[in-house]
């Protein structure tokens, strides 16, 4: 998604004052305020940040309002977003939020000049960068960094992934709906679980078993197979209790999701010939490393025959979600800006990559 909310419908121009960039998740929200760097080694600098707890305000305009009148010091004009969703008119709909997100009502409650929007996990294609990000932890394949398609992959509330491209100044971000894409079981087990979510057949998106609350529906799946009582209720519960292995459904439906993971990878890996590597986004994932490590995922993700040569060559790591997404989203803001772009342009719906 690519979208502007400017009521003279006029080219943006880029901000030579502090703007606005937040991150919107599912559960959580990163506002941070930004401006043009005047290092000329970076893009961007973060002035001001923090993190809220969506469920604390009854809309987006209400937490950015509290953004503002804790954290800035003059007015701000400008203001784009990253999330997930479809843009119809001047809302945002999306299941993967926790309220609708109306542009125009947001446009006028804080006097902003223009609104930009675009996909989540386009605003982190364009703020990874392996070099910089020296928190990234290598899970498997090589540790080198070589010119290619990068992929980011993030499940939270959601499943995202998007695409970077090599190319002038950062290259360009595509979005994608991988993870609407149809569950595909490896194992006899996986054929069962898939066959008790859908017992008369049909759709099951890789999004209901690859995200947080996916792991949860894996967990009640397996508890219901084996005429068990489900005894955990949230997806950091299920962690916690299959990293102590004092929860046997906990323990293989971690398993599972992770397998699951690695071949969902591995096949946008082979689409895309993403040899620049691929990307785990989101604090989820990375309270998981230590269990995703003791996993199948490698082997799910190298698949088999005549792709495993390639695959193997493909790093894959494991990063925190972080300021990324507000990085990105502003990084891809001045850009448009720079290129004098306006009006609406594509938008892909996608996951959120931290709750």
């Amino acid at each position: 998604m690519n979208a502007v909310i400017d009521p003279l419908d006029r080219p943006v121009s880029v901000p030579a004052t502090p703007f606005l960039a937040a991150d919107v998740g599912g559960t959580y929200a990163r506002v941070a305020l930004m401006q043009t760097s005047q290092d000329e080694r970076r893009e961007v600098e973060v002035l001001a940040y923090r993190k809220f707890v969506c469920a604390d305000f009854p809309g987006l305009t209400e937490l950015l309002q509290a953004f503002v009148e804790t954290d800035t010091r003059t007015p701000v004009r400008h203001c784009v977003i990253a999330c997930a969703g479809q843009v119809i008119g001047n809302d945002v709909l999306t299941d993967n939020t926790a309220w609708p997100i109306h542009l125009s009502q947001l446009r006028h409650a804080l006097a902003l000049d223009d609104v930009a929007v675009l996909n989540d996990f386009e605003a982190l294609g364009y703020a990874i960068d392996q070099d910089a990000d020296s928190g990234a932890r290598l899970l498997c394949g090589p540790d080198t960094q070589v010119d290619g398609p990068t992929l980011v992959i993030g499940p939270g509330t959601g499943l995202g992934a998007a695409v970077r491209l090599p190319g002038p100044d950062g290259g360009c971000v595509l979005t994608t709906e991988a993870g609407q894409m149809d569950f595909a079981p490896n194992s006899i087990r996986e054929r069962e679980v898939l066959a008790h979510l859908a017992p008369h057949g049909g759709y099951v998106a890789y999004e209901r078993i690859v995200s947080g609350p996916g792991l949860l529906v894996l967990y009640v799946a397996l508890c219901n197979l084996r005429g068990e009582t489900p005894k955990l209720s949230t997806p950091e519960a299920i962690t916690e209790a299959a990293a102590m292995r004092r929860d046997a459904e906990a323990v293989e439906a971690v398993e599972i999701f992770c397998a699951s993971l690695g071949s969902f990878a591995g096949s946008l890996a082979m689409t895309f010939m993403s040899q620049g590597g691929v990307y785990l986004a989101g604090g989820f994932l990375y309270s998981l490393f230590a269990l995703l490590e003791r996993s199948t995922f490698q082997e799910r993700f190298l698949h088999g025959r005549s792709a495993r040569a390639f695959l193997s060559r493909v790093p894959v790591w494991v990063t925190e979600h972080g300021r990324k997404g507000v990085l990105g989203a502003a990084k891809w803001y001045l850009r448009r800006g720079l290129r004098g772009d306006a009006g609406l342009g594509h938008f892909s719906m996608g996951g959120v990559g931290d709750e």
